[in-house]
């Protein structure tokens, strides 16, 4: 069974993007399930999506536009959804480098 995290740093302000709304999605069959939701926390980060996770292909789906709104900011991402395999490996914590314009995500420790 595998851990997943993530952690949303907003690149722009230097800091952490408190208050996305997180949703994570396994594909059965080739349709995707919801397997957990959160939002960050004060330090940008989402602990609980889940803790005993599944080999299988999963899908991390952000909130970004309504972040971007209650800041008063305008973005082109909406959302922005990660797909990623989870081979059952001890950890996967995906973070999410976030600006107006732009994204970057990585595997993180």
């Amino acid at each position: 069974m595998s851990r997943i995290t993530t952690h949303v740093l907003d690149t722009v302000l230097g800091r952490p993007a408190a208050g996305i709304a997180v949703k994570l999605e396994r594909q059965q069959g080739g349709a995707w399930s919801e397997i957990g939701a959160s939002a960050t926390d004060g330090d940008g980060r989402c602990l609980d999506l889940a803790p005993d996770a599944e080999a299988g292909t999963y899908r991390m789906t952000f909130a970004t536009g309504k972040y971007f709104a209650r800041a008063g900011r305008t973005s082109i991402y909406p959302e922005i959804s990660i797909a990623f395999l989870c081979a059952n490996e001890e950890h996967y914590h995906l973070p999410l480098l976030l600006s107006d314009n732009s994204y970057i995500t990585y595997r993180g420790s």
